[in-house]
């Protein structure tokens, strides 16, 4: 049975960044992998050559690459909220946890994943999606969704929370690089974090997640082989 898992991130390029490899492992194995992203990236100028782009014509440039990263890992699903990139913190929040439930009653993923509360880089957007996917999962009209999952992050470990799901992207190296670079217009961030993507950095290699939530339980403590486990 095909089971569906949803990732809500910022922006284009989260996914890949955090997630290819989970992504990728969930298609290939007959699971459902979606995307909801809060913006288009329209307001990224600094990572790549667009500086003379209006954030617009980013905005529609980064949807591109998008579509062709999704491609590469096996999204079947991308949906934009197409709220300002940057300005997250400004939505409102009312609105913004509603229009996040009915994505997910629309799709009736069995599990979330997101962001930490920390947004991973301190990163306002990426906080801002995390506190309202969080808010969106334990409001309880979300009946489809079973587990919410963090990307596991320098702070969230260190305050002992272990992760449930590590990958092991070594093996898929040669695909998650090629979606990277589908992001070109971000290539300056890219090539920071990874480096020129001729090889994996060690530093790089695992996909972890931390469980948060499980069926009204925070943050159970368990090892688990992939994000469906105990999911009939």
């Amino acid at each position: 049975m095909s089971r569906t898992a949803a990732f809500l991130f910022a922006h284009p390029d989260d996914e890949t960044f955090l997630c290819a490899s989970l992504i990728s492992r969930l298609q290939r194995s007959g699971d459902r992998a979606i995307l909801l992203l809060a913006t288009r990236g329209d307001a990224g100028k600094k990572n790549g050559a667009v500086s003379h782009l209006s954030n617009e014509e980013l905005g529609a440039l980064r949807e591109q690459e998008m579509e062709r990263a999704a491609a590469i890992i096996g999204l079947q699903e991308v949906t934009h909220l197409g709220y300002p990139d940057g300005k997250l913190k400004e939505v409102d929040e009312t609105s913004f946890v509603n229009r996040v439930i009915d994505y997910l009653n629309d799709c009736k993923p069995d599990v979330a994943v997101t962001f930490p509360e920390d947004g991973g880089n301190f990163h306002p957007d990426h906080m801002t999606i995390s506190k309202i996917v969080t808010a969106a999962v334990l409001s309880g009209r979300c009946p489809s969704v079973q587990k919410l999952y963090y990307v596991a992050s320098d702070t969230l470990l260190q305050s002992g929370r272990l992760p449930s799901v590590t990958i092991d992207t070594e093996q898929d190296w040669p695909m998650k690089a090629e979606a990277l670079r589908a992001h070109q217009s971000q290539i300056y961030a890219i090539e920071r974090y990874f480096g020129d993507l001729r090889e994996l950095p060690e530093n790089r290699r695992l996909e972890s997640f931390v469980l948060a939530w499980e069926r009204g339980v925070s943050y159970p403590s368990k090892a688990e082989a992939g994000l469906f486990d105990g999911i009939n």
